[in-house]
């Protein structure tokens, strides 16, 4: 899979936390390192995505590195996992009955009574399903925390204890 990066404008520590906040109001996680702390290199992210019609998750490691003028935050997803919103899929099926309806109708003239209600489902699954689709993956996640406005950075427990 290809590799997502963002270049910021803010030093790593305030990247690393702007990476937290914003995998936090996704609904994504960050898998600690083999050291146990979420760190610049080693983490995970296990970002959920929407691509269409389908949803899933999108899972790899993460890297925050120093660049210059800022930061570079680095994900390259390794492994995914997608499956189709099912209801979606069936009204679109009924849409489709409905565009029938109304698309066959001169060539069988006793269906013209209910022409108009095949019409009516056809324009319902497009206004349910097709003009709601969105996308939301990795590259978007990214932006999004280029927008974050990042607080302090965050100090280890062992730091805040010494002090």
């Amino acid at each position: 899979m290809a590799e997502h990066a963002i270049d910021l404008d803010m030093p790593p520590e305030q990247a690393l936390s702007a990476l937290r906040q914003t995998a936090e109001d996704w609904g994504a996680q960050i898998q600690a390192g083999e050291d146990g702390s979420v760190e610049m290199t080693g983490s995970r992210l296990h970002l959920p995505v929407v691509a269409g019609m389908r949803r899933g998750l999108v899972s790899g490691p993460v890297e925050v590195q120093p660049a210059e003028g800022g930061s570079r935050v680095i994900f390259r997803p390794e492994e995914s996992v997608y499956y189709v919103q099912t209801p979606a899929v069936m009204i679109l099926i009924l849409s489709v009955a409905g565009a029938a309806l109304t698309v066959l109708w001169p060539f069988y003239p006793q269906l013209m009574t209910v022409a108009p209600f095949g019409a009516i489902i056809a324009l319902g699954g497009w206004f349910l399903v097709v003009s709601r689709l969105r996308t939301s993956g990795p590259d978007e996640f990214l932006t999004a925390v280029a927008a974050t406005t990042p607080g302090p950075p965050m100090q280890s427990i062992e730091a805040r204890e010494s002090s």
